[in-house]
């Protein structure tokens, strides 16, 4: 017996099936798939690690506050430039690209504060490289500070984490399982609704007209 003659009653049967599931169906099983791959990132994801170092801005001789925040902000622009990372790769143990990929830098509209935040999987790996980074911006800045009447100083030393900064396993299957259910209402809302077959009704006969004569 040929293979597709066989496969053509399958088909037809599944096809059945899933015709008579009801329209909702897709909203569960959206869930249940984005928690199910949530916890799967969960599991398989490595847990990563944020450190953070403060440096402040301080105003020298002939100076007001004002420009230190300034250059605090100019700073904080160019701390991941490769001529500011360059002295951190043998600290860090990382190369300029590698420091780029990890390190974030923040300031402040209002101190003249700039954090240094590095990401790692090893909690003492993203202290020490938070804490290079830090150190190589404060260096670089303060070879101008006789000309910006500006100094860096570190503010704050990083510390090693003590708890991950990355989704945990049941964060990432409740987010997984809302993502997925959002994706299901989705579906159903741009799924054509089925088409209800007419049910046979018994024909109503229109209204007889005839000419009514009057008798004479």
């Amino acid at each position: 017996m040929n293979d597709s003659a066989t496969e053509r009653p399958r088909l037809g049967a599944l096809r059945t099936r899933a015709a008579r599931l009801p329209r909702w169906w897709a909203l569960p099983a959206c869930a249940a798939l984005g928690a199910l791959a949530g916890a799967g990132y969960g599991v398989l994801h490595t847990p990563q690690y944020t450190a953070t170092s403060y440096v402040i801005a301080v105003p020298q001789e002939r100076s007001d506050p004002a420009t230190a925040l300034g250059f605090a902000q100019a700073y904080g622009r160019v701390a991941t430039q490769l001529a500011v990372l360059s002295d951190a790769q043998v600290a860090a143990g990382m190369s300029a690209a590698e420091l780029q990929d990890s390190v974030q830098v923040a300031t402040s509209p209002d101190a003249p504060m700039i954090a240094v935040s590095a990401s790692a999987d090893r909690p003492a790996e993203a202290a020490i490289t938070a804490n290079a980074v830090a150190r190589s911006l404060a260096s670089s800045a303060n070879h101008a500070k006789d000309s910006t009447r500006v100094k860096l100083l570190a503010f704050s030393r990083a510390v090693k984490p003590t708890e991950p900064t990355s989704l945990s396993t049941g964060v990432s299957v409740l987010v997984g399982g809302c993502a997925g259910g959002l994706l299901g209402g989705l579906t159903l809302l741009v799924r054509p609704r089925r088409r209800e077959e007419p049910t046979g009704a018994a024909a109503v006969p229109g209204p007889a007209s005839g000419l009514v004569r009057s008798n004479a």
